[in-house]
């Protein structure tokens, strides 16, 4: 078998026009490249993403991550057989820190997901289908997308406020029909927002971002753009609350409001029963073990609560918040663990005690559509790409039509109702 004969790594550009990494992997007749991510809103819990903080790009240039790639990583896994869990545990042991803060996870992403590629070209098959293999999946599922149709908090420049308002085609036959009638929302929400707001300004992720300061407000907007879609229950709504970013210490704050662990949860149950919501990603602050057992206790057997922030795609996380019952489904990120075969044991682990598992992207998106092939093979069932619109966002969807077509009916579309 053909083993990794060089390894290329270069800085290029992020959907918000930040560096990122780049890896370039080849056995000389195959090779595979794949760009690495970058979130906003990151919890503090995450593996570390190397930095230059020097003057190029105001601090954000990571040459030295590319630097890893090619004077520390290359010399020890060029030789090697194309094996991403071979590879991944060779820059583990190669890295030996608890967050990788020695050659940085986006250094290690890039060539993880890079093997991935060359391996299922290596193999003649398909990426999911070699996702699928080394996970030990048993089926192939095609996912119900979240879409982020209005942007709030970070994303949209505002602070104390919910971040992402999405919808879920849940009521639908097949992927390709639930993306359809989501587009269909999102266009109906861009001219009511038009109408409204005289502007439908975008942001990070692609959703709408108009200077609406109330929730309820912008989740009215919503239900308006669905039913003028044409839809009703068939879409659900899911919230994003990016919460950590809204908690000082001993209390939450929404807008001028000063909110206690128990009235924000109070809050979220209000929403939930008003706006037909069925999940709620980082609900509590990443560091509120109580706030999150309550908010488990209160509406976890209602409604999906995601640990995005609380749990950073980490099976130890995973295993304390199973153990403390504090919530009941994994956002897998792979840039906030590093490598590959960490995000696929932290989807095994979440699986094994019957969470759910929603594979997302970052808000600093590329145009790798890695993620999409890992849902897929995964068998995970829920996808988080953002809106239906810019490219990094939509090459992610027309992945998975593609992958749909492929499979006809080898793949069903997830049903979560």
């Amino acid at each position: 078998m053909a083993a990794i004969k060089s390894i290329k790594a270069r800085e290029v550009l992020d959907s918000r026009g930040n560096p990122t990494i780049e890896a370039e992997i080849s056995t000389g007749k195959f090779s595979a490249s794949s760009i690495v991510p970058s979130g906003a809103s990151t919890g503090k819990y995450e593996a570390l993403e190397l930095r230059d903080k020097e003057s190029r790009y105001n601090g954000k240039g990571v040459l030295k991550a590319v630097s890893n790639v090619k004077d520390i990583i290359s010399k020890k896994i060029i030789g090697q057989e194309v094996d991403v869990e071979k590879i991944d545990r060779l820059m583990l042991e190669l890295d030996g820190t608890e967050n990788k803060s020695k050659l940085g996870a986006n250094a290690m992403l890039a060539v993880s997901m890079a093997t991935c590629k060359l391996a299922a070209l290596k193999q003649n098959i398909p990426l999911y289908s070699y996702l699928q293999n080394i996970s030990g999946t048993k089926k192939l599922s095609l996912p119900v997308p979240m879409l982020n149709i209005i942007n709030g908090g970070k994303h949209a420049g505002m602070e104390n406020d919910i971040q992402e308002h999405m919808i879920m085609p849940v009521g639908f036959k097949s992927y390709k029909e639930g993306l359809r009638a989501s587009v269909e929302v999102y266009h109906s929400l861009k001219s009511l927002v038009k109408k409204k707001y005289g502007s439908a300004l975008l942001g990070d992720e692609g959703g709408f971002a108009p200077k609406v300061e109330s929730s309820h407000s912008r989740l009215e907007l919503i239900k308006e753009a669905i039913e003028k879609a044409g839809y009703g229950e068939e879409m659900a709504l899911a919230l994003d609350c990016a919460s950590s970013e809204f908690f000082y210490e001993d209390h939450y704050k929404m807008g001028d409001k000063k909110l206690s662990a128990g009235e924000l949860i109070d809050f979220y149950k209000e929403l939930a029963e008003k706006y037909n919501i069925i999940s709620i990603e980082d609900g509590m602050d990443e560091d509120d073990w109580e706030g999150w057992k309550e908010l488990t206790s209160k509406l976890g057997n209602k409604i999906q609560l995601v640990g995005d922030d609380l749990l950073v795609t980490n099976v130890n996380k995973i295993k304390r918040a199973i153990e403390e019952k504090s919530c009941n489904a994994l956002l897998l990120k792979v840039n906030q663990i590093g490598t590959v075969t960490e995000a696929i044991n932290a989807a095994k682990m979440s699986f094994d005690n019957n969470w759910n598992v929603v594979v997302s992207h970052r808000s600093g998106e590329t145009e790798d559509t890695f993620i999409a092939d890992l849902v897929v093979g995964l068998n995970a069932g829920q996808s988080k790409f953002g809106a239906p619109a810019r490219s990094e966002r939509t090459a992610k969807y027309n992945r998975l039509l593609q992958i749909e077509a492929e499979l006809g009916n080898k793949a069903a579309y997830t049903k979560l109702r």
